[in-house]
């Protein structure tokens, strides 16, 4: 039920957004360690969700990466790789998610693969220099989150003043619940 909500609310905020229709409603990030049922997770995304597959163990994220293909391609999902084009490639993915260390390489892998959908982590505006070259733009985190325990959230005002900042799709990642979604535009 909190999945479905918090979908819902994902779906609202999309809505009412100058990109509405252009990227997924929806991003789903998969890593080593909260995301226990990768498979199952991805199976029960809505239609046109996005999934970023990351994970430090190569063996492990290539697995992931050819079984979550698999899955999310029968059910409309779109895929990104992080940090790994070749994979990209291999497994037959849409697209490479890259961290914020090796956003740089935005302006590389759009001249190569123009139709690959790019995307970059964000934890502020510094790397606003590779906007043209991208998709979407992952900002956190937003509210506090486990998974930056040490860093302290952007919270919705900054948050909301940094997506209108950037001018490109801005998904918020950390601490985000289908209860405090509403105060993000």
């Amino acid at each position: 039920l909190a999945r479905r909500r918090l979908a819902s609310a994902a779906a609202h905020l999309n809505a009412r957004s100058a990109y509405f229709g252009r990227v997924p409603f929806l991003a789903l990030m998969i890593d080593d360690d909260r995301v226990a049922d990768p498979l199952q997770a991805v199976r029960i995304l809505p239609r046109g969700a996005l999934v970023v597959v990351r994970s430090r163990e190569d063996e492990r994220r290539c697995r992931l990466a050819h079984a979550i293909v698999a899955v999310a391609h029968s059910r409309g999902l779109i895929v990104l790789i992080a940090n790994d084009a070749p994979l990209v490639s291999r497994s037959g993915a849409d697209g490479l998610h890259l961290s914020e260390a090796n956003a740089h390489l935005a302006v590389h892998w759009r001249a190569l693969r123009p139709r690959w959908f790019l995307s970059v982590a964000a934890h502020g505006l510094h790397h606003a220099s590779t906007r043209p070259f991208l998709d979407a733009v992952f900002l956190s985190p937003v509210f506090p989150t486990h998974s930056h325990g040490e860093t302290s959230a952007h919270k919705p005002v900054r948050a909301n003043r940094m997506a209108r900042a950037l001018r490109i799709p801005v998904y918020a990642l950390g601490g985000v619940t289908a209860q405090n979604a509403s105060l993000l535009h």
